[in-house]
């Protein structure tokens, strides 16, 4: 127990330090936000779990393959909100392009023979 409240503890620590970083700066709060600290830790948090590097691997080569269409909502969210539309509709509505780019991109992986 004292292992996952370890985890979560560490997991919400780096959310809040990026988020209030990002109040201060926006460029520094985007270096940070843009390295895949949550994709390291999950992957550190699944070795130290598993002991299975095989795991660790297929969990990177998901989330490379799953990084290409969550660009769509950072294409998808700058533009609805320069046209004057509200945040929160712009995050759902960029979200919904999201999900919509991933169910896209593993209907293409899966016709090339890529599973995930």
């Amino acid at each position: 127990m004292i292992y996952y409240i370890t985890k979560l503890v560490i997991t919400a620590v780096l959310i809040v330090v990026i988020s209030e970083i990002a109040r201060r700066s926006s460029f520094m709060g985007a270096i940070l936000a843009s390295i895949p600290l949550i994709s390291v830790l999950a992957m550190i948090w699944l070795y130290i779990d598993t002991n299975d590097a095989m795991k660790v691997s297929v969990l990177a080569t998901s989330v490379f393959w799953l990084v290409i269409p969550s660009l769509a909502l950072f294409v998808s969210l700058p533009l609805l909100l320069k046209n004057g539309i509200n945040f929160y509709l712009s995050m759902g509505i960029s979200i919904a392009v999201t999900i919509v780019c991933y169910f896209l991109m593993i209907a293409v992986l899966d016709h090339y023979g890529i599973k995930l």
